[in-house]
């Protein structure tokens, strides 16, 4: 399934709309990040020309894109309607414009425009010069609750996102990927090739950090070369028919001193709890406790230095949140990672993650490559 072919836009619409008088908003405008993809199957490109799609809590929605941008957005009149701006436009007035034509004022009430989290500030401050009357939030708070329960088909596309980033991570932990004596550098791009060859469209990360660099948890790969006798932690996702996965595994190029032999069974097994734990009706920060509490009793509980998960989906990081304090349940549709680590800075780091779905029936881990302490010796 593709976000552009598949979903059902005009009943995400709908839900959409809903949300939207729940918290008073009488127009979204989405722009750059995922809300839009979401609500309409096109993903506008990061440029200087502004794309929005502007939404009324009524009435027909219309998306305002450059013209030369205007052949890659598939029509789906049911949903919007399109509106190029050439060149000699201003597209930020023309916004404005469907923004006030679309807003009803009353008396004692200001309406409320909900913005793209990621619209670049300058169309921001320009359309809020043009909007003086109006008050503003995030669209997020409308859109980010909706996207965050998957449907079966985002479910089935995330599966097959994980099962082509699981057989990249059978090649590194049989040894496929050769590791000892080439750079961090060399094999990041080994990873990238092979998420594109396993079906990604894009390679989105990959993190390879080795030794010492491995208690970075988000080690930039460098000219370092991997030796013997330490661990290398492989995290690393793309984005596959428009769904990202994402996962991690360590592995050890030799064998393993008994320190690192016990924070890796620690990782483990705070993974291990973490995901037994992620069922539905639970809080998110149960999640976090699960894994954590394992890491403290074990005596690493200062060197497990972020949060447990993050939501996934159109984006790599999404709601909902595996963090103390995240006190929203999981729903059925959840979908999120599951990634504990230990960090000791100038030693080691271990870090073991994969994607889990919430589920009626309990928790479902889509990534399934090899969990174990695996010792690599090429």
């Amino acid at each position: 399934m593709s976000p552009q072919t598949g979903p059902p836009f005009g009943a995400r619409l709908e839900q959409a709309r809903r949300a939207m008088s729940v918290a008073g908003t009488d127009v979204l405008l989405l722009s750059l990040g995922a809300d839009l993809p979401w609500l309409s199957g096109y993903e506008a490109m990061p440029l200087e020309r502004l794309t929005m799609l502007v939404v009324p809590a009524a009435g027909t929605p219309v998306l305002v894109v450059p013209q030369l941008e205007a052949p890659r957005v598939m029509a789906r009149p049911d949903v919007f309607t399109v509106r190029p701006w050439a060149e000699s436009e201003d597209p930020v007035g023309l916004v404005a414009t469907l923004v006030g034509g679309a807003v009803t004022t009353r008396a004692g009430r200001r309406p409320v425009l909900g913005v793209s989290d990621r619209t670049w500030a300058t169309f921001v401050l320009r359309l809020q010069s043009l909007l003086p009357g109006f008050d503003w939030e995030v669209s997020s708070q409308v859109c980010a609750p909706l996207r965050a329960v998957k449907d079966d088909e985002e479910v089935a596309t995330l599966a097959r996102a994980a099962a082509a980033a699981d057989r990249v991570a059978v090649a590194l932990l049989s040894g496929e990927i050769a590791l000892i004596g080439r750079t961090e550098r060399e094999v990041s791009a080994e990873v990238r090739r092979r998420l594109l060859a396993e079906g990604h469209e894009r390679a989105n990360f990959s993190i390879v950090a080795s030794g010492p660099n491995s208690a970075s948890p988000h080690h930039e790969p460098t000219g370092r070369v991997i030796g013997r006798g330490e661990p290398v932690v492989c995290d690393f996702g793309g984005t596959l028919d428009g769904y990202c996965s994402d996962m991690t595994r360590t592995v050890v190029t030799g064998e393993p001193s008994a320190e690192l032999r016990r924070v890796y069974e620690t990782v483990a097994e705070a993974q291990r709890a973490g995901v037994a734990a992620a069922t539905v009706g639970t809080a998110c920060q149960e999640v976090d406790r699960a894994a954590r509490r394992v890491i403290e009793e074990a005596g690493y509980g200062r060197y497990f230095v972020h949060r447990t998960g993050h939501g996934i989906g159109l984006e790599e990081h999404e709601g909902p949140y595996m963090v103390e304090g995240n006190t929203e349940v999981l729903r059925t549709g959840h979908a999120f990672s599951v990634e504990p680590g230990i960090y000791v800075p100038g030693e080691h780091g271990v870090r073991i993650e994969d994607i889990v779905v919430a589920c009626e029936d309990g928790p479902r881990a889509l990534n399934v490559a090899d969990h174990s302490l695996v010792v690599v010796e090429a």
